[in-house]
């Protein structure tokens, strides 16, 4: 996939859009890169997900990856890159404010963007044929999908990702994706699911298990079918 075509599917933004280099509403940061709204109103996933997780997550965590980033990328060409190629240009030795925090920023707004009030279901068509496929069922991908989630020491996100024909769940430390030139699997996210502990202790405490399966009642597979059917 194109990258501004990656861009548009993925978080719905106009080519004018992509010219300001951010995600979101226009500039009410110190730099290049500001954060969106949530595209749903906090509440909107409970009781999966709680109102005051959300706003925390949202409002404080992806905040501080915004403006530690603009901190980052100030003065230097990286301020000049939307915030899809910088982070595919990330590799192991990029400053790793840069690699924390463009991450940061990257997957938590994918994240908002793959959650669904109208969530939930069975993923239907092409990427409902290929879970299928590789994995037998979808019962199958997400005893596979779990075990990854949990198995993620410390913090980390799983990904379900389109790599060539194939698709795979793989898993990152810290805030490290699959789109990074340092990534080991390397592939078109098309799903992901934050395992820091911000995202659930509130709510869940240390029952990460709890938090995956909660999870799956609020993934968006429309949006990620889209993904998929348009990946290269």
């Amino acid at each position: 996939m194109h990258r501004s075509d990656f861009l548009k599917t993925v978080f719905g933004v106009s080519a004018g859009l992509m010219a300001t280099r951010s995600f979101g509403s226009p500039a009410q940061a110190a730099g290049p890169f500001t954060l969106a709204p949530l595209p749903y109103d906090a509440a909107a996933l409970e009781p999966h997900i709680d109102k005051k997780t959300m706003g925390i997550h949202h409002d404080k965590h992806h905040q501080a990856y915004v403006d530690n980033l603009n901190k980052a990328v100030a003065g230097t060409d990286m301020a000049k890159m939307n915030i899809d190629d910088l982070v595919r240009s990330i590799g192991a030795t990029a400053p790793a404010a840069v690699r924390n925090n463009a991450g940061g920023h990257w997957n938590h707004t994918f994240f908002w963007t793959m959650l669904s009030a109208k969530g939930g279901g069975t993923p239907t068509g092409p990427l409902g044929d290929a879970i299928t496929k590789k994995f037998g069922s979808f019962d199958a991908f997400k005893t596979e999908w779990a075990k990854a989630a949990t198995a993620r020491f410390g913090s980390g996100w799983v990904w379900l990702i389109k790599s060539g024909s194939d698709i795979e769940i793989t898993t990152t430390p810290n805030q490290d994706n699959p789109l990074m030139a340092l990534a080991e699997k390397k592939g078109t996210p098309l799903m992901g699911l934050d395992v820091w502990e911000h995202a659930y202790y509130l709510k869940y405490e240390n029952r990460r298990p709890e938090y995956v399966q909660a999870a799956f009642n609020v993934f968006d597979w429309t949006k990620a079918g889209q993904l998929y059917a348009s990946a290269k």
